[in-house]
C-alpha cells in the first residue's frame, strides 16, 4: 500500500468513531427495582415512535416527561435513557440524578435546577437523542426513572457505568417508557 493511502483505513475509522462516540457503552440490561412508577411523554405512546424533533435529525433535546406514583419514602430521583438495540452493548444517551422527589415531571429540554448529568456514550454530558444507524430496525429507547433511598454520592459527568452502579444500589422503584427510532 502506498504511504498516501495508508491514511485512509486510519482516518475513515477515526471518523467512525467521533461520529459514534467515545464515551462507554453498559453491559446487561438496567438495575431492577418494582415497578411502580407510572411515566409517560406528551410527545409519544409507549412502544411509538419518539418525533424527530428529539432525536439527532431534529433538535436534539430530551422529551417532555411525567410521573406519578413515587414511593413516599423516596429521597432522590434517577433518570437512565438507553438504547439497548445498540451494536456492541447498550448505548446510553443520557443520565440525570439526585432529582428532587417532589418533582412530577420534565419539560421538554429540561434539566431540573439541582439535578446532575452525567456522561453519556457519546463521551459527553446531558442529553444526546436517539441516533441509530442509518438503514436499522428501529431501536427501542428506554426511558426509566428510578426512586432512590438517598440522593446518590456522584459528581456531575459521572461515567455512565457509575449512574448505573449508584442506582442499582439505592433503587427502591421504578417507572419505564420505551420509544422507537428509525433513521
Amino acid at each position: 500500500m502506498s504511504p498516501r493511502r495508508s491514511w485512509v483505513p486510519a482516518a475513515l475509522a477515526a471518523a467512525l468513531v467521533a461520529a459514534c462516540g467515545g464515551g462507554d457503552k453498559v453491559e446487561g440490561p438496567p438495575p431492577p427495582a418494582p415497578d411502580q412508577i407510572r411515566l409517560t411523554s406528551s410527545a409519544f405512546a409507549p412502544g411509538e415512535s419518539i418525533p424527530e424533533r428529539f432525536t439527532c435529525d431534529g433538535d436534539d433535546v430530551s422529551p417532555p416527561l411525567e410521573w406519578s406514583g413515587v414511593p413516599e419514602e423516596a429521597r432522590s430521583l434517577a433518570l437512565l435513557v438507553e438504547d439497548p438495540d445498540a451494536p456492541g452493548g447498550t448505548f446510553v444517551h443520557w443520565t440525570v440524578y439526585a432529582i428532587a422527589p417532589s418533582t412530577t415531571g420534565l419539560r421538554q429540554g429540561e434539566v431540573p435546577a439541582d439535578a446532575r448529568e452525567g456522561e453519556n456514550s457519546f463521551g459527553k454530558s446531558g442529553y444526546r437523542g436517539p441516533c441509530p444507524p442509518e438503514g436499522d430496525n428501529p431501536h427501542r429507547y428506554q426511558f426509566i426513572l428510578y426512586a432512590l433511598r438517598a440522593a446518590p454520592d456522584l459528581d456531575a459527568g459521572a461515567a455512565p457505568d457509575d449512574v448505573r452502579a449508584a442506582v442499582a444500589d439505592g433503587a427502591i422503584a421504578r417507572g419505564e417508557l420505551t420509544g422507537r427510532f428509525r433513521r
